[in-house]
């Protein structure tokens, strides 16, 4: 590889007697999009941190290419929080093209209170900020660590159209796997202390990587055969033994590194027969629920819930997704009591026993050990018909390996303990499981295992989460909350509702189109001219002329719409406008929005080629 943006060789971490990895190889060239997989506690934060100087590592060695820029996403940013948003973007320092091209960032990333104080925004518009904050200086280089965590679903698909456009060369671990798929074209897999690296997408690589599992498991078990006729040999043989047997000595004990070599690959799925629920779940009863956020700068209420009912089925396995800010975890703590609504009531059935998997998770003792906390639950958990599964068989099939389970906690990764919450709720055996964004920090390997539990659960679900792989393989039927109250009941998974979703948008903008066409029938249309497509135009890495004339009428369109949105919004707040006027306005303001959604858009693409 002819000058790589940065080559790894021959690194070694570890922690004390944990080795993470060793003597581990590769390089990045210019324009690899490059993800990162690997068990929770096995060190891909770490192997980040230490790229980008912020962790030290044991032997190796990190060559950078001169001069290269690099951004670097954490997974858990910090912000000083008093600081305002273009603060913590610029450290206090910015000039006007750089806080213009801020603008145009956070905007896209529904960021538009450049100067509200960092410690008034969610968690996802803090990571929204601190993405805004990597791009707006336009590395060579992008280091992302679990970009999409905390992240809407318009917000993961933004992104993921962006780094898919962009030419930019990256490297990122994210367990969402549809983002691997569409972004990324090189897997490295971190397994066992040793890195694997795969030349496609995710596809690509869960179809090799059960190849490559399948070749060891083949060779582990020819070793294993041959192991126990070495075996035999080793303790008939006398201390002392000539060269022939010093050479047969040697091998063996390369053979007992093979076959003693663990494969820790599921080979049964764990389905529970003892699960019962009445035929009476639950009956959402014309709910209201309104509530004063903390940052509404224009101190209206924010509505969540409006008369809304809903009478959930028997064994429903239900999806709630949405935009940040629209209600959904305030509807899950309605359900289970925490809050109460303002209107209306729940009314849930005698035999339903919540199992609830909150954002903020448990805490635990440093001082605990995994086991003890499961066991502390239970012993056992009871599967039906006379099948037991022991506290330390369910932390197994939950990925915990013998050794983990008797790990202290505070040697656990931020993965592994989000693990640990999790089958803690398990262990409790509810008949109706709440999980509340479930997926955040766990790798894909819990995934796949959590994936498979759910399909299997006898009982009813409900899942709030982002990750839409994973709602994919779990929900028949979706709640989709719009915001303002407003909430759609969609009876599919969430790739059909997206499809569903772009026919209609489809069809919208074809009956506008056609509509606008038949209004302006009687002008003459323009003269027809040609333009070049958009792949065309990012093949090239310096704008055209007419390009350059587009960019510059875009910040001058930008600027205005922006100014006209804010009027809008002060007026709205006024208390001063009739009835049509207020009626005019709130019409006006989202036009005005999608309006600048799309010419930031544009202008983010030309500002590529600058």
């Amino acid at each position: 590889m002819a000058n790589p943006f940065v080559d790894i060789q021959n690194l070694t971490k570890s922690f004390g007697a944990q080795v993470l990895f060793e003597d581990i190889s590769f390089s990045v060239a210019e324009g690899q999009k490059i993800g990162l997989v690997a068990k929770n506690g096995t060190g891909k934060s770490t192997l980040l941190s230490i790229l980008t100087g912020k962790e030290g590592y044991d032997s190796g060695s990190i060559v950078y290419r001169k001069d290269l820029r690099v951004g670097f996403l954490e997974q858990m940013p910090l912000f000083n929080p008093d600081d305002t948003v273009l603060d913590a973007c610029f450290n206090h320092e910015g000039n006007d093209e750089k806080v213009l091209r801020a603008k145009q960032i956070l905007t896209q990333l529904k960021i538009r209170d450049l100067y509200q104080p960092m410690g008034q925004l969610s968690g996802g518009q803090r990571k929204r900020v601190a993405l805004a904050n990597v791009l707006i200086t336009e590395p060579d280089f992008l280091i992302l660590d679990e970009p999409t965590n905390h992240l809407d679903l318009e917000m993961i698909e933004w992104l993921e159209g962006y780094l898919g456009r962009s030419n930019k060369t990256l490297l990122m671990v994210t367990h969402d796997r549809y983002f691997l798929d569409r972004v990324c074209n090189l897997i490295i897999e971190l397994d066992n202390r040793q890195l694997y690296t795969y030349r496609g997408n995710y596809s690509y690589y869960l179809e090799k990587r059960q190849q490559r599992i399948d070749n060891l498991r083949a060779e582990v078990a020819r070793a294993n055969n041959l192991y126990r006729t070495e075996l035999e040999w080793m303790r008939r043989m006398p201390q002392a033994r000539g060269h022939k047997a010093k050479y047969r000595e040697d091998a063996f004990y390369e053979l007992e590194r093979i076959a003693k070599q663990r494969i820790e690959e599921r080979q049964i799925r764990l389905k529970a027969s003892n699960v019962y629920i009445g035929s009476k779940i639950f009956e959402c009863q014309y709910v209201s629920k309104a509530f004063q956020p903390r940052d509404d700068v224009n101190g209206k209420p924010l509505t969540i819930l409006k008369d809304f009912y809903y009478n959930f089925a028997r064994f429903e396995k239900m999806g709630i997704v949405g935009s940040n800010g629209t209600g959904k975890s305030t509807f899950i703590r309605l359900l289970l009591g925490l809050e109460q609504p303002d209107a209306g009531r729940f009314d849930i059935g005698e035999t339903v026993r919540f199992g609830y998997f909150s954002q903020e998770g448990l805490q635990f003792r440093e001082d605990q050990k995994v086991i003890d906390i499961v066991r502390d639950i239970a012993e056992y958990v009871d599967l039906g018909s006379g099948r037991h599964l022991s506290a330390s068989q369910f932390l197994q099939y939950f990925l915990f390996t013998p050794e983990q389970q008797y790990n202290y906690v505070a040697k656990l990764s931020g993965g592994e303990r989000r693990k640990l919450y999790l089958c803690t709720v398990l262990m409790r055996s509810p008949n109706f499981l709440v999980l509340d964004e479930p997926t955040n920090d766990l790798d894909i390997q819990t995934l796949q295992v959590l994936e498979e539990y759910l399909q299997d659960f006898p009982g009813c679900v409900i899942v709030v989460s982002h990750d839409r792989y994973f709602t994919d393989k779990v929900v028949d039927h979706l709640l989709v909350f719009h915001g303002e109250g407003r909430i759609q009941d969609f009876p599919g998974n969430y790739t059909q509702y997206r499809d569903y979703a772009k026919a209609k948008e489809q069809a919208e903008r074809q009956d506008k189109e056609q509509s606008r066409k038949a209004s302006d029938s009687k002008n003459k249309p323009a003269a027809p001219h040609s333009s070049s497509t958009t792949d065309e135009r990012r093949s090239s890495r310096k704008m055209s002329y007419k390009e350059k004339r587009e960019y510059e009428q875009l910040e001058k369109d930008i600027e205005a719409l922006e100014a006209e949105q804010k009027a809008i919004e002060e007026a709205l707040c006024s208390g001063n406008l009739s009835i049509e006027e207020l009626t005019e306005k709130s019409k006006r303001l989202p036009q005005l929005k999608d309006e600048l959604d799309d010419k930031s858009m544009r202008w983010l693409e030309l500002s590529e080629l600058t």
